[in-house]
């Protein structure tokens, strides 16, 4: 009786076994499958899945705001630049307290013009143009620049060039000494003298008429446009 038992179990166990395996379909014994391909073609593939750290998600750059550069100051309207001179600091000691009490504060100054000393390699003075002009075909022959001195008071007289300093001047002279130049001598052609323009960045017409005021204490120096 328990063999039978065992045995008609053994056998339904293996019908099952055959049922859901699909080993029956062909005797229409078969479970129901269920497709839904549709469902699988939108799962997320979990393989392709990766984790960001925090550190590397990319954060949008703040734009800087545009910086608002003001345009210059345009002169008022009739205003125009002014300049008188020039004038000896001696000169300028005295203009200053009536610019004071004439012209606005900050409207004028005392500008350097800039003037430097000025050194020469000099020839002459000569007694006649004739002897001058010997001078000259020597140093063409010798391949020697020259040239008339700025100072009328050297005339007529050569330069054989100009120096900022006399240490620069009598270097070259040297050198002019081995190729022959004997009679050559340095000399201060243009002392450094001190010279001042009064300069109005921006003249109205109340500060042009203030000027025209202030003449006679301009000593003759005539106010003209800034160059």
């Amino acid at each position: 009786m328990l063999r039978a038992l065992a045995l008609a179990l053994l056998l339904a166990n293996a019908a099952y076994f055959a049922w859901g395996q699909g080993l029956l379909a062909a005797y229409g014994l078969a479970p129901a499958r269920q497709s839904e391909p549709e469902r699988l073609a939108q799962q997320i593939r979990p393989e392709a899945m990766q984790l960001v750290a925090p550190a590397a998600v990319q954060r949008p750059v703040p734009v800087p705001a545009p910086v608002h550069t003001p345009p210059a100051p345009a002169l008022a309207a009739g205003a125009q630049c002014l300049q008188a001179g020039v004038f000896t600091e001696l000169q300028a000691r005295a203009l200053r307290p009536r610019l004071q009490t004439s012209l606005p504060e900050g409207s004028w100054s005392f500008e350097s013009s800039g003037d430097s000393v000025r050194w020469i390699i000099y020839m002459g003075k000569y007694i006649s143009r004739e002897a001058m002009n010997r001078k000259r075909a020597k140093l063409q022959q010798l391949g020697l620049a020259f040239e008339p001195p700025v100072s009328p008071k050297l005339n007529p007289g050569l330069s054989l060039g100009s120096f900022a300093s006399r240490d620069e001047a009598e270097k070259a002279l040297a050198e002019m000494n081995q190729r022959g130049i004997r009679s050559a001598r340095v000399m201060l052609e243009r002392p450094e003298l001190p010279s001042l323009w009064l300069r109005l960045p921006a003249a109205d017409a109340a500060m042009r008429a203030q000027l025209e005021a202030l003449k006679p204490q301009l000593v003759g120096k005539a106010v003209q446009a800034c160059a």
